[in-house]
């Protein structure tokens, strides 16, 4: 199974995580990492990707939230996305994706490839583990830095997990806005302490103060997702980083899923409401001479 994909599972290396031909991801694990024997785990995608009609249908986001997604795409607002395990970071960020336009270049960066969309200028990069002598491993964020000298339009980092995060920030506060990547985190503001947290992972000292502030001037908006009891997954927040104030970094959210009781059969059910918080970067749009609907963000009564 890992051999054609170029990856190996032996006792010097008793763990592997590869992709499949049909783009399904496998973890191996055998003795003496496990004490039970061999375990094999096949995560599988559907034939079709998800789009931003099945995250509507799916009442993951409403058309409000969707537009502005789109219009944060469009308009190159670099974007994080959040949540945990299985909660649907890799769709999202595969329709967040496909909203690049279509003259643009983008340049795909991940453990595993499992991001898909149709674009007619896309360079997709994997990483690849070390060989059986210890040599040849390139890392994410290896990759990250080998993009920069791509000229690439937008660079989409399937997963920040550690030391690329700060050869990400700086990407995306260098000419490369509008870049998009996700990360595990429980809420928006966890989210900031563990990008802090990964950028000291990266051996640079840095005091932490500028590392909120280099956060800050990277990003212009979190996207929260999260995985419900009933296994439906939804945008629980969008959240817009304003800045910094006192040495801490400032949140304010847009828009919000309200749950309400459990369903019967264990569903879940609520709503997606504004906060009637108009993000900053309207404004500026909008002496460009775009036309933006404000209406977005009028708060709903709750």
């Amino acid at each position: 199974i890992v051999t054609p994909v170029g990856r190996r599972v032996d006792e010097a290396s008793p763990m592997v995580d590869a992709r499949l031909p049909d783009g399904s991801r496998v973890n191996v694990v055998i003795p003496p990492i496990s004490l039970v024997g061999t375990s094999m785990t096949i995560r599988r995608f559907g034939r079709r990707r998800m789009d931003s009609r099945d995250l509507l249908g799916g009442g993951a986001l409403d058309a409000r939230m969707l537009e502005f997604l789109r219009l944060c795409v469009l308009h190159r607002r670099s974007l994080l996305v959040s949540g945990g395990t299985g909660s649907g970071k890799t769709t999202l960020l595969n329709v967040l994706s496909s909203m690049i336009p279509r003259e643009e270049r983008v340049v795909t960066i991940e453990d595993s490839a499992e991001l898909a969309f149709d674009h007619p200028n896309l360079v997709s990069l994997e990483t690849r583990t070390r060989n059986i002598e210890g040599r040849g491993e390139v890392s994410v964020r290896d990759l990250v830095r080998n993009a920069l000298r791509m000229r690439p339009d937008r660079i989409v980092v399937g997963e920040c997990r550690g030391g690329e995060t700060i050869d990400m920030l700086q990407a995306m506060n260098t000419g490369h806005d509008g870049s998009l990547t996700t990360v595990h985190a429980n809420s928006p503001r966890e989210l900031l302490s563990r990008l802090e947290v990964m950028v000291l992972m990266s051996g640079v000292e840095l005091p932490i103060v500028a590392i909120r502030e280099q956060i800050a001037a990277s990003i212009q908006g979190i996207v929260h997702q999260a995985r419900f009891a009933c296994g439906t997954r939804r945008i629980t927040r969008i959240t817009e980083v304003t800045g910094v104030a006192a040495g801490t970094i400032q949140l304010q959210d847009l828009f919000r899923f309200i749950p309400d009781a459990p369903a019967r059969g264990g569903g879940s059910r609520g709503s997606h409401i504004a906060c009637g918080h108009v993000p900053q970067f309207y404004e500026r749009l909008a002496g460009e001479g775009h036309v933006l609907d404000p209406g977005l963000f009028t708060e709903d009564l709750q």
